[in-house]
Formats: structure tokens, C-alpha cells, sequence
């Protein structure tokens, strides 16, 4: 049988036993890059005698009877913006082009660790910067379904990557929506985990206090195994949290029976597709009918939380990419004065977005404007984060929304038009200015077959619950989706 569409837990679960051969299932992995990718551009870099090499090791492990990993024998993509050791990281960006990392990320070690075979890394929006994928410095993604429109972003080479089959998971990250929306526009299921709760370490700075990786899959169940992988307490980052690690698929299939939820009436209104509406009131039936109480709930903040983010967020990109001088690594313009590389490397390094972000982010620092809106989007923040507080306080177990205003859009529909780009995010970021767990899972189809994501917010640390409530979900659409539709 072909192993393209098959679960993480089968082709773990198959591997341990022997009854799978993870080089079978890898080279037939790469033999799926290699026929896709040049459609859609979701792999920016496979590596293929290092797969193989991995595929080998593995089969070693389980003749020694050694652990069998959370990921055993699982293909895995990693975003280009969590550092591969001695393989390129490019973040997307003209500036990282060559760059090969002397180190891995605390996620890649994990995924090693673990028997997770890393095949390739993704592209994405330029140091993650973007919601269409279309802001690469090595061309856009191409959503697997229709070429014509984008996955979205930043993660959407992940998102395309495990929709389409070339991959079987994939990490992601997440500053305002990063993993949830292309999970939401490609079909699939993005999880967002609790500021903390999965180290940065290695991971390409964008915007430090918001920043998460996490996992992107078909299904929930493989969501929750990716997660039992990647998630604890690394040194190496001092935000990480070293509260214990539970087996995330332990309560998967308890129901929700008994679980009170809030429909965020704030998400629910003007700008919202019809489609995705639907969807979403869909998906609030479905769980009302499996024993969920689900309730208005009002968070009245977070109508202002898409503008708090894009401050806080520019002015911490402004910060983190001030190290890409030319002067120490990345790319270096010629120059006959130190001002001129500077202004040189960074000026022909850059895209478009990234240098609009990083000027914004610069005026809003800066002396004079700084209380006028940097302070001020802090504020807004902390009001957002008590929004959150007050309404898990009333006895709510999770919130429910739309992940994405729309479905998937053309391929420069939006490319030109930065804010009606940015409002993209506007369901996704208050998550990441609370730092809350958030997951989207497919939702629905509309008439055209593009999808829909519902996303599913819990409390610090609530990322069981959430994922269970995302299983019922799943399994009242008929289960996870495979691959071509089947499930």
C-alpha cells in the first residue's frame, strides 16, 4: 500500500513493530516532493541522503529494541526559520540565502530525538512576516488544491506541505496566526500551544514575546502525538516552561459532554464570509449535539487587539533585525564605508514587507511617538489578556470562533493592500497577545471546496482540552481528513 496519506500513529505504530519500513515510507515521501513540489514551491531545501541516512538509523533503533519515539519512522517538515544544523535556514530571506546553521533548534533535536525523519524545510513569508505567503524571497506557495491562490501564511509551505502529502507533519510557528490560518485555508490542523510551552530556542526571531512553534497535521490525534514530541522545558530558553509534559492524546476521545464553551460574538460579526460562518455556527451545532453547553461570550477588547499586535509586533521586529548588518552573517553588500554596508546589505537583503515592518516598528519606538503608541498598544494588550481571564473565570472550559475571515484567496489579490493583508489576522492574534493555547481544525467545506477552520482557544496550558474539543469536531465531520479526500 502507499504510504502517502497514512497517520503519524500508523506509520509510528507500524514502524515499531517492523510491519512498516520507514525507508519504504520515506522514499516514497521524497518521491512525492519531487513530482509536487515544483507545482506549489511549499520545500525550499530536501534532504535526501540525510532522510534516507535517518530512515536507516531508525530501522537500527528498532532492531536494537531501542525507544520507540513519539515520531518514530514519521516524515516531518520543518519551516525554514527554525535552524537545521549544517543544512540552510533561510527564513525566506534574501539576507539568510547560503546560511547553514553550526546548530539545530530545540524542536529539530526533538524531532531526531523522537525518530522523526526530517525531510526538507518549507517556505514561508519572510522572517515569518506575512499571512498569504507571498512575501518569500524564493517565490510564493501555492495552495495544493488550487494553484491559483495562496495556502496562507507565514507557515503556508508547512500547511501545503502535510495537505498535499509531502509531508506527513510539519512544525510551524505562530506570532499572529501563522500556523492557524494556512491550517484553516489548507484543510488541516494548526495548533498554536501556549506561550512557553514549546522552546524557541533556534527558532528566527520575528516578534520575541509572541513568537510559538507548534505542530501543523490531518489530524487532531497526530496534532496531539506531534505535540507529545516537541512540548517541555528547554534551558536554553529562559520563557520555557518547565511544568510537566502529559500524553496530549490521552483524553482525545472523552467527548464533550459536560464542557461549557463560548461563541466570541466579537468574531462573529461584519467582515466574516458567509461560508465561514456557516461553518463555524456549524461546528458550535455539532459539539452542542455531542453534550457541549455553548454560550454567547463577549471579550470586548479584542476588537482593538489586531492593531495592539501590529505595534508590539513591529516594534520587536524592529529590534530583532537590527543583527542583520552584513557585518557578522547574512548577506553583505559591497561598500566603500561601514554606513554604506549597512544601508547596502540591509537595503537589497530585505523584501518589501520585512522593510515596512522594521521602519514602522522603528517610528513607533522612537522618541516623541513611543507613548502614543507603543505604551499604548501595551495597554491594550494587558486589557485583551483580562478579556481572556474574566471569561475562562465564568466557568468557560474553551472559546470558539472563525480562525479566518475568508477562505483561501488569489495569488495577489491582496499582495498591494497591506492592511486589508494584515486583517487577515484578525481573529488569530489575540491568542498571541494573551499567549494562549489556539488550534484550528476543518470546519467545512463551502461550494467551491476551499475549506474552513473553526478555532478552538483554551487557558494557559489547556492544550488537552482543546484538542479534545477539536476531536469532536473531527470526528462529526467523519473523522480526520487523509489525503484526496478520503478520511
Amino acid at each position: 500500500m502507499d504510504p502517502i496519506g497514512w497517520t503519524a500513529e500508523r506509520i509510528r505504530e507500524g514502524t515499531a513493530t517492523g510491519d512498516i519500513d520507514p525507508v519504504e515510507v520515506v522514499e516514497r515521501t521524497l518521491e512525492r516532493i519531487r513530482s509536487r513540489n515544483p507545482r506549489i514551491n511549499a520545500f525550499l531545501y530536501t534532504d535526501e541522503a540525510g532522510a534516507l541516512r535517518a530512515a536507516e538509523r531508525v530501522q537500527e533503533r528498532v532492531r536494537r529494541g531501542g525507544p520507540p519515539g513519539w515520531l518514530l519512522g514519521v516524515p516531518v517538515a520543518v519551516k525554514d526559520n527554525q535552524c537545521t544544523a549544517g543544512t540552510p535556514t533561510t527564513a525566506g530571506s534574501a539576507m539568510l540565502d547560503g546560511y547553514r546553521p553550526p546548530y539545530a533548534a530545540h524542536v529539530v533535536e526533538r524531532i531526531q530525538e523522537e525518530g522523526g525523519i526530517i525531510v526538507g524545510k518549507t517556505n514561508l513569508d519572510e522572517f515569518g512576516m506575512g499571512s498569504s505567503c507571498e512575501h518569500s524571497a524564493f517565490g510564493p506557495v501555492r495552495h495544493p488544491q488550487d494553484p491559483e491562490r495562496t495556502p496562507g501564511g507565514s507557515s503556508g509551505g508547512s500547511a501545503a506541505a502535510v495537505a498535499d502529502g509531502m509531508a506527513c507533519l510539519a512544525t510551524g510557528s505562530d506570532t499572529g496566526g501563522s500556523i492557524r490560518l494556512p491550517a484553516s485555508l489548507c484543510g488541516i490542523v494548526g495548533l498554536k500551544p501556549t506561550y512557553g510551552r514549546v522552546s524557541r530556542h533556534g527558532l528566527v526571531a520575528y516578534a520575541s514575546s509572541m513568537d510559538q512553534i507548534g505542530p501543523l497535521a490531518r489530524g487532531v490525534r497526530d496534532a496531539a502525538l506531534m505535540m507529545n514530541a516537541l512540548a517541555g522545558r528547554d534551558p536554553r530558553d529562559a520563557t520555557s516552561s518547565s511544568r510537566p509534559v502529559p500524553d496530549y492524546r490521552a483524553d482525545l476521545e472523552r467527548g464533550v459532554r459536560g464542557l461549557r464553551l463560548g461563541l466570541m460574538e466579537e468574531s462573529m460579526g461584519e467582515g466574516l464570509d458567509a461560508e465561514v460562518e456557516r461553518a463555524v455556527r456549524g461546528a458550535a451545532e455539532a459539539l452542542r449535539d455531542q453534550g457541549a453547553e455553548v454560550v454567547p461570550c463577549s471579550l470586548p477588547h479584542t476588537a482593538y487587539a489586531a492593531t495592539a499586535y501590529y505595534v508590539t509586533a513591529m516594534a520587536e521586529a524592529s529590534s530583532n533585525l537590527a543583527r542583520y548588518d552584513g557585518v557578522r552573517y547574512g548577506f553583505r553588500a559591497p561598500a566603500s564605508s561601514a554606513a554604506a554596508l549597512v544601508a547596502g546589505s540591509r537595503g537589497r537583503g530585505f523584501g518589501l514587507e520585512v522593510k515596512r515592518r522594521v521602519l514602522l516598528g522603528a517610528f513607533v519606538l522612537s522618541a516623541g511617538y513611543a507613548d502614543a503608541y507603543y505604551r499604548k498598544a501595551a495597554r491594550i494588550r494587558t486589557l485583551v489578556r483580562r478579556d481572556f481571564e474574566r471569561a475562562f473565570a465564568t466557568g468557560l472550559d474553551a472559546l470558539i470562533g472563525p480562525t479566518c475571515p475568508h477562505r483561501a484567496i488569489r495569488l495577489g489579490e491582496r499582495v498591494d493592500d497591506p492592511v486589508r493583508m494584515y486583517l487577515e489576522d484578525v481573529h488569530t492574534v489575540s491568542a498571541n497577545l494573551a499567549g494562549l493555547p489556539a488550534v484550528s481544525v476543518p470546519a467545512g467545506k463551502a461550494g467551491d471546496g476551499l475549506p474552513a477552520g473553526v478555532q478552538i482557544l483554551g487557558g494557559p496550558f489547556e492544550e488537552g482540552t482543546i484538542l479534545r474539543i477539536g476531536r469532536a469536531v473531527e470526528k462529526a465531520r467523519g473523522g480526520a481528513r487523509l489525503l484526496d479526500g478520503e478520511t
